[in-house]
């Protein structure tokens, strides 16, 4: 065990060299609960608050699941059924074909909606979100927004996936309306209280704690910019509290597993975000291609964020591993570092 600590010292060390990052936490833990071990950089450590950036959407993958458990929702379900058609009317135009009555929420959880990301396409998105004045948007603002953009396929279009923050964030809308419920208060519900995650929260008010982003060699603070993106983006935790929920997540303690085996799509995303791929509510990365040599085995499932955030499990070696770097101005950094420690160490 030893050995194995002083092999992830060496390559954090040696990752966090890196000009681009400023601080940086990793904690990692086996499925057995025998090993782990964790290092900060830069003065943060695991109980340090994180933007968990993308990270959130396991959060709402979550809620989703835990409804379809209760039979308040197939995900075959059509999104008709939980929002008005007149807010969806003209969401989805393909060719000239309207499509946005045949959005499902499958769909959506697995980004083969194709629809078009508001917030992150065009040149520069990350670079003027951060970098220009925070900016609170509201999710029928968001849609609106979207409206304008063209689709890139129609629904569920062969293999085909593409990421877009709209997907979930509408997903956030449907858990509220069919639980009646704030988005934050089904989090505490379903995840944060089952849990005891004491230090994981979306935050709502002015008087929650929102940590800095950098992009490049500047910190900026984005408390609107983060509570605009409630469901895709906004929730706050630290390497601990996100310890305890992505065993959680893989381990059945918060929805039946049936789901990884009923739900096998394995959709490439859009060439920018090569090689990951997406499965019902999380990312797959495989490491046993061209990106690595093929000299990885098996995949690692769960969620980075564009700020650096990261939380994935590893079953090739039974081990999980989360934390931040914390740089907006290259979103690869956080999946480099976890690709490289899953094919450098071992259970």
């Amino acid at each position: 065990m030893e050995t194995q600590k002083q092999k992830i010292k060496k390559i954090f060390e040696n990752f966090t060299r890196n000009k681009q990052i400023h601080e940086s936490v990793l904690h990692i833990e086996n499925a057995a609960g025998d090993f782990s071990y964790d290092i900060g950089y830069g003065g943060k450590q695991i109980d340090t608050p994180i933007l968990t950036a993308s990270i959130t959407k396991l959060f709402t993958s979550t809620c989703i699941l835990v409804l379809r458990d209760q039979g308040k929702l197939s995900l075959d379900d059509k999104i008709t059924k939980y929002l008005e058609e007149d807010t969806l009317r003209g969401l989805h135009i393909y060719e000239g074909q309207e499509f946005s009555m045949h959005l499902s929420v499958f769909h959506l959880l697995c980004h083969t909606s194709g629809l078009p990301d508001a917030i992150d396409e065009g040149g520069n998105q990350a670079k003027k979100r951060i970098t220009n004045n925070d900016r609170q948007m509201h999710i029928d603002e968001t849609i609106m927004e979207t409206k304008q953009l063209k689709p890139h396929f129609a629904p569920d279009k062969g293999r085909r996936a593409h990421y877009a923050n709209i997907n979930f964030d509408i997903l956030g809308k449907i858990i509220e309306n069919i639980t009646g419920s704030t988005l934050e208060d089904v989090y505490k519900q379903f995840i944060f209280d089952p849990l005891e995650l004491k230090n994981t929260y979306l935050p709502i008010d002015e008087n929650d704690f929102v940590p800095n982003v950098y992009y490049k060699d500047i910190s900026y603070y984005r408390p609107k910019m983060v509570r605009s993106t409630r469901a895709s983006g906004g929730c706050i935790s630290t390497a601990s509290d996100l310890m305890i929920f992505i065993k959680a997540f893989f381990g059945g303690k918060l929805f039946s597993e049936t789901v990884f085996h009923e739900q096998e799509i394995n959709n490439k995303l859009q060439s920018a975000m090569s090689p990951i791929r997406y499965g019902a509510g999380y990312m797959k990365i495989p490491l046993d291609g061209l990106v690595t040599l093929f000299m990885g085995k098996g995949e690692l499932l769960g969620h980075s964020g564009s700020t650096g955030s990261f939380a994935f499990y590893y079953p090739t070696s039974g081990l999980f591993f989360v934390g931040d770097v914390n740089q907006v101005a290259n979103p690869a950094l956080p999946i480099r570092l976890v690709m490289r420690l899953a094919m450098s160490i071992k259970s």
